[in-house]
């Protein structure tokens, strides 16, 4: 009678795994590799063609303006730009919306979908971490979009030989624009697209704020009597109903750009109301997201 081996009798065997040895780089440099990556995914960097197309598209058709620009001014022998730098902001701003709506459900609608916003947060990297990094990579893909066009209008007037100093200073307005732009449009992008794993909805959803806010507020101001030859100041205060128009009122009344149709912040006061909006909204939206990911 043989004799049967106890069931619970086992033999560990030796495969070749060998425990992990090298340097742990931690949680700074998992947030900036978190950063970097979203940043090239913005572009369309490292993904597939088609993937580029539109980021890329994006940034020549704002760009291209400028350089259209240029080449007036130099065969006209103009004496400064045809358009200022922060008004070019404005009035370019809308392709700025589109990049957002386009890219910022990239970045944060993705990671819900597939389910792998867990992965990131086992370690090292906190929900801070991650928020902060997507939050500081759409604000540089955003900024560059912005800035861009702005440096090429700057360098074709050294080259037309356009006073330095005065275009310093304009150029100077409309990076503060870019800058101002580019925090509120990435902390409500980013907000709007963390709150739901769609793609396709995060796109109208942020289309739809920006654009339906811009009309209400357009709406309102002639209301208000904003068509009149002499519009009242405290129309102005219309201005608060859009982020776009908030931060092009505000530029405008900081350093008296604009035409009368332009939209102004109502006074000295007014500018301080509408700076501390613009900082309000921008860290509520980002508060508001950071809360969002505590419950994923």
């Amino acid at each position: 009678m043989t004799t049967r081996p106890d069931a619970h009798t086992g033999v560990i065997h030796d495969i070749g795994y060998r425990p992990y040895t090298g340097p742990r780089l931690g949680r700074r440099y998992a947030t900036r590799s978190l950063y970097v990556q979203s940043l090239r995914a913005a572009y369309g960097l490292g993904r597939s063609g088609k993937s580029k197309v539109l980021p890329f598209l994006l940034l020549g058709a704002i760009t291209a303006p400028a350089v259209v620009m240029l080449a007036i001014a130099v065969f006209a022998n103009l004496t400064k730009m045809p358009v200022d730098y922060a008004d070019y902001v404005t009035r370019f701003g809308i392709l700025a919306q589109i990049f957002l709506a386009a890219q910022a459900p990239v970045l944060m609608s993705r990671d819900l979908r597939h389910h792998v916003v867990p992965l990131y947060f086992s370690r090292p990297a906190t929900r801070g971490d991650y928020v902060a990094a997507k939050f500081a990579a759409l604000f540089t893909a955003l900024l560059v979009i912005l800035a861009l066009p702005l440096v090429v209008l700057f360098a074709g007037s050294q080259l037309a030989k356009f006073p330095l100093g005065d275009n310093l200073t304009h150029l100077s307005y409309g990076l503060l624009s870019a800058l101002l732009y580019a925090l509120l449009y990435a902390a409500l992008g980013m907000l709007i697209a963390a709150l739901t794993p769609r793609r396709g909805f995060g796109v109208a959803a942020i289309m739809g704020t920006l654009m339906i806010t811009t009309v209400l507020s357009v709406i309102t101001y002639n209301l208000v009597g904003g068509f009149l030859p002499n519009p009242p100041q405290s129309a102005g205060w219309s201005f608060l109903l859009s982020p776009d128009e908030t931060v092009a009122a505000l530029i405008n009344q900081l350093f008296d750009l604009g035409t009368p149709d332009s939209p102004h912040a109502p006074g000295g006061f007014g500018a301080l109301v509408f700076a501390l909006v613009i900082a309000a909204v921008t860290a509520a939206s980002y508060a508001l997201t950071l809360r969002r990911y505590r419950n994923v």
